[in-house]
């Protein structure tokens, strides 16, 4: 793939930004600057730096960010700015999208991707990915609660019963909840359903991945896009 072509891929802008960007000499590889548009580099690991940043090729973008409240998961936000808004510029040019939804107070671990296969695969009921949440509560939790939150409870306006794949107190008003769902406000609904209130919601995983300690809030980091299911 000719260099031009890689950071059209990337979203450096239009063809003709990214032949501009290259002829200026404002494109390195392993520190030498390349002002051939044409020059077609190996792509199995390759890092190229525009205007001194470095850039790592991904045929698929796949990020994790640490959510902070007080923006909405949503590229056209209605009443806060767009968690768009903390990735750089090259990356929502690509159409980066965030997997699912956290609501604007939530947060936590994001994923976010652009390749809508994988996005699918990820938010597809069928799949039943798991996410853990770190709930505070307004009241105290007892092992009743627990217990019907492990059995499954309903919803209101929602006949079928919602279960926690895993649920344990992590202090006297506090859960770490494990579920598979993603209904419209599911987790608060949830702690309704008990009797409580959420005060307090941090998403630590999903699926297979973990909000790292060292991520934080608004920042994001690469993540390795695993090959496609064969199902």
């Amino acid at each position: 793939m000719r260099l031009a072509q890689i950071l059209y891929s990337q979203g450096f802008g239009n063809r003709r930004d990214c032949a501009a960007l290259i002829a200026a000499g404002r494109v390195s590889i392993a520190g030498r600057i390349v002002d051939d548009a044409d020059f077609e580099p190996a792509l199995d690991g390759l890092v190229f730096e525009v205007a001194g940043r470095a850039w790592p090729y991904h045929p698929r973008a796949l990020l994790m960010l640490n959510k902070p409240a007080g923006v909405e998961c949503s590229r056209q936000p209605q009443h806060h700015a767009s968690v768009l808004g903390l990735l750089p510029e090259p990356l929502r040019r690509r159409g980066v999208q965030p997997v699912g939804r956290l609501d604007q107070d939530t947060t936590g671990l994001l994923m976010l991707t652009d390749d809508g296969a994988l996005n699918h695969r990820l938010t597809s009921p069928r799949h039943h990915v798991d996410k853990v949440y770190e709930v505070g509560l307004k009241h105290e939790i007892d092992e009743a609660a627990i217990a019907a939150l492990l059995a499954g409870v309903v919803l209101h306006d929602d006949p079928a019963p919602a279960r926690a794949l895993a649920c344990e107190r992590s202090g006297d008003r506090a859960l770490r909840l494990t579920i598979a769902e993603g209904r419209y406000h599911q987790v608060k609904r949830m702690m309704a359903a008990v009797g409580n209130r959420v005060e307090t919601l941090h998403r630590s995983g999903f699926g297979r991945w973990t909000l790292p300690a060292d991520l934080a809030s608004g920042q994001w980091r690469w993540v390795e896009v695993d090959p496609p299911s064969s199902d």
